[in-house]
């Protein structure tokens, strides 16, 4: 069990949420439906920039990046490092290309470059990928709460979940974006804090100075970063091109990350935001994975077991759960439960509000400005809606409970951001028309094409295994798709 009772968990937790409402209430006492949907485009930059980072992590990341050191050592960051150059596109390309057209959802430009079926297909891929994967992130994350936690007391799954939703449309219904722009900074601010935290702990059971921190970080075997095995899926340049490409399709093209981004005040400090954020991004990285080598340190001179899954594999996304909740004291306990709280919520409750967006711009082509009662009681509606949506997926992954389920539902919601990539490339690279209903149809082949090449490219292609570079191979069919249903630009009149 835990070295404090559940009770201080649930205390800590329910200030924790009071603390987001209070924030909730300061932000939404004049309000109005542009604050909901771009925050009156008044955003501070620096605090969507800090608020960012919680935004692109999420609870599984929180305790997967420093548990899978052990098999992956530091190869995780050539895929930030190729974030970097990916967040310089999204700067210089697409942010010019949104506050030029004054968008609110971004797949309105999908309209108007190819058509409402091109827009309804890039926001379909949009809602599905990210209530998948906002749903099963939050299922994994649930499930440490309601190991250390709620069990404790009886409560089940489905009420503790249903309640943490709750609170999460409680602070996220009236505000929308000018909410989240100022709880996601917060909730940036407790994640960075449980980390250095953390490692603060680790270093002080263990007698080590900050000097002793450097080196033995360091002198790690597993803080290496470059592989240059080309057959595998951690091959430098893989990684590397891979991140870049995830970074402009999971931010650039992903109405969720991009949202607030439009929020600010001008290009120019939306770009300052992104330029900030790259940096940001790339340091609390590197403190993840040097928590990571603590971790196993600190089990390795304790003499703790690893733990094991139920196959008798190392179970890496335990480690840090257990070793703060078990191991490290009280005070590593509340920084790991504030920390992951932080984490989980802060990449689930955007979701609510960016899928509303979304389904009401793209889905049902209301306009944001001039909202009558009618219309806002449609995107209230909505909120709640997607709500419930978020719930119900996460109740199924507790139905059937498998992780090889949830893997697979987690690749599925990756790679469907490669018909976005794809569109807006074609949009951008070239000005070529094209039938608008074809790029549903090269939409949904693409992800297959790409799902069965992920599931037999080592059987084809003499042992080589696909990583982050699916995501462009998925692009390029889909740009290769596009071309197929495209014509000349004075061919098809009607449709430019």
């Amino acid at each position: 069990m835990s070295p404090i009772s559940p009770g201080i968990f649930i205390l800590f937790i329910a200030c924790y949420f009071i603390l987001l409402l209070l924030v909730s209430y300061l932000t939404t006492r004049k309000v109005d439906e542009q604050s909901y949907f771009i925050g009156n485009r008044n955003s501070v930059w620096y605090l969507v920039a800090i608020g960012m980072i919680s935004d692109s992590l999420s609870g599984v990341t929180f305790i997967s990046v420093p548990g899978k050191v052990e098999v992956a050592s530091f190869s995780y960051l050539q895929t930030i490092l190729g974030y970097i150059l990916g967040y310089v596109v999204i700067a210089t390309v697409l942010l010019p290309l949104y506050y030029n057209r004054n968008l609110t959802s971004i797949y309105t430009y999908l309209q108007q470059r190819f058509g409402p079926v091109t827009q309804k297909t890039g926001a379909m891929f949009f809602i599905l990928s990210r209530l998948v994967g906002a749903a099963a992130r939050l299922f994994l994350v649930a499930g440490v709460l309601q190991l250390f936690v709620f069990d404790y007391y009886g409560i089940p799954f489905a009420l503790s979940v249903s309640i943490m939703i709750a609170l999460m449309l409680v602070y996220t219904y009236r505000g929308g974006i000018k909410t989240l722009v100022w709880t996601d900074a917060m909730q940036s601010i407790f994640l960075l804090l449980a980390v250095v935290l953390t490692i603060v702990v680790i270093c002080r059971d263990l007698n080590w100075g900050l000097g002793d921190l450097v080196s033995n970080v360091a002198g790690s075997p597993h803080s290496k970063t470059f592989f240059w095995d080309w057959k595998a899926g951690n091959f430098f340049p893989k990684e590397f091109f891979g991140g870049m490409m995830i970074a402009v399709t999971m931010t650039g093209l992903d109405q969720n990350m991009m949202q607030k981004n439009l929020s600010c005040r001008s290009l120019k400090e939306a770009q300052k935001n992104i330029y900030s954020f790259s940096i940001m991004q790339l340091v609390v990285n590197v403190f993840f994975l040097s928590l990571g080598i603590l971790l196993y340190q600190y089990l390795h001179a304790n003499n703790i077991p690893m733990p094991l899954t139920a196959k008798g594999g190392p179970a890496t996304d335990q480690v840090f759960p257990l070793l703060a909740l078990q191991h490290l004291g009280t005070f590593a306990s509340v920084i790991f439960i504030v920390g992951l709280t932080a984490a989980t919520f802060s990449s689930a409750d955007s979701v609510l509000t960016t899928l509303t967006t979304s389904f009401y711009i793209d889905i049902l082509g209301y306009p944001t400005d001039g909202i009558d009662a009618r219309r806002k009681r449609i995107k209230n509606a909505i909120h709640v809606g997607c709500a419930v949506a978020l719930l119900g997926t996460i109740l199924l992954f507790r139905e059937f409970n498998n992780d090889a389920i949830i893997d697979t539902v987690l690749f599925l919601a990756t790679i469907t951001y490669g018909p976005m990539l794809g569109l807006f490339a074609f949009g951008i690279l070239n000005k070529r028309p094209i039938l608008d209903y074809g790029s549903l149809i090269v939409c949904l082949v693409s992800p297959l094409l790409c799902f069965i090449l992920k599931q037999y490219s080592e059987q084809w292609m003499g042992g080589y295994r696909f990583g982050n570079e699916l995501l462009i191979v998925n692009g390029l069919f889909t740009y290769i798709g596009l071309w197929l249903f495209s014509r000349k630009k004075n061919a098809l009149p009607a449709l430019q």
